[in-house]
């Protein structure tokens, strides 16, 4: 089964290292995050990886080259102009069977095979790996009629959800919804499915997982690393 690596966005929340490094080469712990997901995909079967680049392209296929040196083969879809999460697709070719695509900043430790097992078995056209998450917000909210009544006083409230962790199995008839040089992400297509009566799944999964947009997300990634070991995301 083929996977799909976006990694071909600025990285501007991780500014100003990402303006010399790649957001993908960011290391976490001794080796780069993509470095992890790979040898990941690698022992989940991913064996045909292509890796969708733009900024700073050529320090990512310095680095993989190949990919014989994972155990895998490693081929590259460049954007010209930044396309968003989902309209690299467009451009890659031989998405003609079920494909796996994921952003290229995540440490988790998501078993990807039981993913796409699920994905099979809901027959759906489309599935999001989804874990819980819980937003406090440290400031007193206030609840108001039309004439700034109060009608509720809420401290410190906190919301729990499932947020999308950038991982999803797609089958290729989803490429009909995007066209090869439009900017399109992923997100937007999936809320365009809904109304289609397309079946789009959720993956409920309540293991690890961090992506690295922020440097504050980028320390807890590498605080999990040294806490739980490398083997752990490479089970």
């Amino acid at each position: 089964m083929k996977a799909v690596i976006l990694a071909g966005g600025k990285g501007r929340r991780l500014a100003p290292y990402t303006t010399i490094l790649p957001k993908p080469l960011i290391p976490v712990g001794d080796k780069p995050i993509l470095d992890l997901i790979i040898r990941q995909l690698a022992r989940h079967g991913f064996t045909d990886i292509t890796l969708a680049v733009g900024h700073l392209a050529e320090l990512l296929m310095a680095y993989f080259e190949d990919g014989s040196r994972f155990g895998v083969r490693i081929t590259y879809s460049r954007e010209e102009e930044p396309l968003g999460t989902a309209g690299p697709l467009a451009l890659i070719p031989g998405l003609d069977k079920r494909f796996l695509v994921m952003n290229g900043d995540v440490l988790t430790d998501l078993d990807f095979g039981a993913m796409v097992d699920a994905h099979v078995a809901s027959g759906a056209l489309a599935t999001i790996a989804v874990c819980p998450r819980r937003v406090e917000i440290d400031l007193g909210v206030i609840e108001h009629d039309e004439n700034f009544c109060l009608t509720r006083y809420i401290e410190k409230p906190a919301h729990d959800f499932r947020a999308s962790m950038g991982i999803y199995v797609l089958e290729p008839a989803i490429l009909c919804h995007l066209r090869a040089g439009e900017r399109a992400d992923l997100p937007d297509l999936m809320q365009k499915l809904i109304p289609t009566g397309a079946r789009v799944q959720c993956f409920p999964f309540d293991g690890y997982w961090q992506d690295i947009g922020r440097p504050g997300d980028h320390a807890r990634a590498v605080e999990a690393l040294e806490t739980y070991g490398v083997g752990r995301f490479l089970k």
